[in-house]
């Protein structure tokens, strides 16, 4: 049978195609837009007729009828990372979370301790040879397509075919179904002045020459629009976007002086316009990979000047970051910040940045404080901190004591904080 007859034969409607799902499932997505929307509404319209399933993702960009309170006993979502559709359930709790570090979801995977019974994804449409690319969100996916007893695709003309480790073959495939709607775009973030001046301490200490690696925010993105004047910049990060799309049509990326895999970008997702995903469509000079590849701390270390740019919700006087939740209730997930932050500081004159406003709620809350909030869940540590930029400034506090540190974050915080900053400081000894 050749490749066009595996395809036809496998080929039906979304309803049809989702009747592989069995009681007591778990069905893995890959994160954001390469969730695939026609599998996952037939899932949701069809869920009183299930019991105990899983749905298990990063990042879950849409609310589809299954995130349901009501019906959580029927299908659940369990996150690996709380997104907008997800955070409201997560902090009522009835959607669930699993605590992980992005770039070991594959290894949980592997070795069973997470399960992985069928994969939902998008994928481009099949090239001559009979691969489809799941090039949208290889992540974990890739690991949960080793795993799972079955696979199912939402095969879609917009989703590009891009190169890397990120292919599957219609011999694996269990079922597939056919979209053309536009992949899902998201746009980037609104930058006002604080991310602009945060943007601006960050972008004078990258030099040329080195390679980035970008978290998701406005301050990161302020960070990307102000290094469009550097030369010869590479790109090994989790998440594409635009961005980083806008650093390469700047000329700005050349990816020439990488020293691991050069002369390619790579990433993990992409999260961006439709001008991103035409320009990953079969681009030599672009590679996604499972996220193991990508967010590995030794892999990307690999890459001399390392720059980790990451955002935190609050950052206590020895370093400690809260970037995923709002004391014990949880707003988002580790992700890939732990991971490029040990990469970073591994990489020969790497740097990791850890950017932050100053304050939240209209100026009347300190991001920077003595300790953080009971219950905050610790993202990075104090050990693995490095540089800490707000709006007024930069705290490098790798190698830096306990009082050190105090001291040079006090001095980062807003300007109507820092008496009563320096006062707890005292009381702790720390000053």
């Amino acid at each position: 049978m050749d490749f066009q007859d595996q395809y036809q034969q496998k080929r039906m409607n979304p309803s049809d195609a989702i009747g592989c799902v069995q009681n007591g499932d778990t069905i893995v997505v890959p994160t954001g837009v390469g969730e695939p929307p026609a599998l996952l509404t037939a899932l949701s319209e069809a869920r009183r007729n299930y019991r105990g399933v899983t749905v298990s993702q990063i990042l879950a960009l849409r609310k589809y009828g299954y995130i349901d309170p009501e019906t959580r006993d029927n299908v659940r979502h369990t996150a690996y990372f709380y997104g907008g559709a997800t955070r409201p359930g997560g902090q009522a709790g009835w959607v669930d979370f699993i605590p992980n570090y992005f770039s070991e979801i594959p290894a949980l995977i592997e070795r069973g301790l997470t399960p992985a019974d069928v994969v939902f994804s998008m994928a481009s449409p099949m090239d001559e040879h009979g691969y489809f690319a799941l090039s949208l969100g290889p992540d974990y996916t890739m690991a949960a397509v080793k795993k799972a007893r079955a696979i199912v695709l939402e095969v879609n003309p917009n989703v590009p075919f891009a190169f890397g480790n990120c292919h599957v073959h219609v011999s694996q495939v269990t079922a597939l179904t056919e979209s053309s709607d536009p992949v899902l775009e998201v746009g980037l973030p609104t930058i006002g002045p604080v991310q602009e001046a945060i943007g601006k301490y960050v972008a004078d200490l990258i030099d040329d020459g080195s390679t980035l690696q970008i978290g998701y925010g406005g301050i990161p993105d302020a960070v990307v629009m102000q290094l469009k004047h550097k030369h010869d910049l590479g790109i090994h990060t989790e998440m594409i976007g635009d961005g980083i799309l806008s650093l390469i049509e700047a000329g700005a990326v050349t990816n020439h002086k990488k020293t691991f895999m050069p002369g390619k970008s790579v990433a993990t997702f992409a999260l961006g316009s439709g001008k991103l995903y035409k320009f990953m469509h079969r681009n030599p000079a672009l590679e996604m990979h499972p996220v193991e590849f990508t967010n590995d701390p030794f892999l990307a270390a690999q890459n001399d000047k390392l720059m980790a740019i990451n955002a935190t919700m609050q950052v206590d006087f020895l370093g400690q970051c809260g970037s995923e939740s709002l004391g014990f209730s949880p707003y988002s997930g580790t992700g890939g910040q732990a991971d490029f932050v040990r990469a970073a500081n591994r990489s020969k004159d790497g740097k990791a940045f850890i950017v932050v406003p100053s304050t939240a709620k209209d100026d009347t809350i300190s991001r920077i404080v003595p300790t953080l909030t009971p219950g905050t869940h610790v993202t990075t540590s104090k050990n693995d901190i490095n540089y800490v930029v707000t709006e007024y400034g930069v705290a490098q506090l790798r190698g830096k004591s306990a009082k050190q540190r105090a001291e040079a974050l006090i001095g980062i915080a807003h300007p109507d904080f820092r008496g009563e900053l320096r006062e707890a400081a005292r009381k702790m000894n720390l000053l």
